[in-house]
């Protein structure tokens, strides 16, 4: 038990770095785009200039019908465009929780301490999880910080639900860039491939929105069961759950994984999965 604080305190103590940089900056994001909200939906015709935009552009947009309330606005300008970003730092972060030190040639020198395997996968698991949710947290003080004075005239805990259907999809593409850090042959490519079906799905949720023929496809992906901005309006918690479920699956059968393997003392390796 020890062993895996030790681990959990050190890999906070390591991201750190990047959890005051993405919170913050989200943060001051949120105060921006909250204290602006009266004043962009004061503006004459904005409505009807919104719709005069070509549907492309719209389906990536968002419903532009409810941008006056404070879930449309919110999912314009966070829920829809922002977790674009905070995914990829979810995923190159995961990738890069063990075998970036594989590749650095320090984790084989961490295993010659008296720490189990599990300890040390465990601990570094949970402190992954909790800077995924601290940078979410930070983030969503900026918002609340200005709400008072944004007009939006929602409660604290309704400006907080958008955010835990986001770290559900923060926890299942980083769960499952950590699983493939461990079988393919680098960190870099695993972070390659999860940010790549990453950014294909969100290309996809915006291309089903103009071809009804994708919907099909979309509708079993992750970003099927993401909620944006209406999740201020009450969450969908089989959805929250369920992406929650797949994320923890992930990191537990990275674990197993893991715990089977040979420690590499350097470098990216091969194929081989042994």
């Amino acid at each position: 038990m020890h062993g895996l604080m030790t681990e959990f305190t050190q890999t906070l103590r390591r991201l750190r770095g990047q959890i005051l940089g993405w919170g913050i900056g989200l943060a001051s994001y949120g105060l921006l785009m909250g204290a602006m909200f009266s004043s962009i939906n004061q503006i004459e015709g904005l409505q009807e200039l919104l719709a005069s935009y070509p549907p492309d552009f719209l389906a990536f947009m968002g419903d532009v019908s409810t941008f006056s309330t404070p879930s449309g606005y919110f999912g314009t300008y966070f829920s829809n465009l922002v977790p674009l970003f905070l995914v990829i730092f979810a995923v190159s972060t995961a990738a890069g929780l063990l075998a970036g030190d594989e590749e650095r040639g320090t984790l084989d020198l961490v295993m010659a301490y008296p720490l189990g395997r599990w300890a040390l996968f465990a601990g570094r698991a949970l402190g992954y999880i909790v800077a995924l949710g601290l940078v979410l947290f930070i983030s969503y003080l900026g918002w609340l910080a200005v709400l008072p004075w944004s007009g939006m005239g929602v409660s604290a805990l309704q400006l907080l639900r958008p955010f835990v259907p986001l770290f559900g999809l923060m926890l299942l593409f980083g769960g499952l860039a950590l699983l493939l850090s461990l079988l393919l042959p680098s960190a870099r490519m695993a972070s390659t491939v999860a940010g790549g079906l990453l950014v294909a799905n969100f290309l996809l949720a915006g291309l089903a929105k103009i071809n009804d023929s994708l919907q099909p496809i979309m509708n079993l992906t992750p970003f099927a069961f993401y909620q944006q901005g209406d999740a201020m309006d009450g969450l969908n918690w089989g959805w929250v759950l369920g992406l929650t479920a797949v994320g923890l699956l992930f990191i537990v059968i990275a674990g197993f994984v893991f715990n089977r393997r040979d420690i590499r003392v350097g470098g990216e390796k091969g194929w081989s999965l042994g």
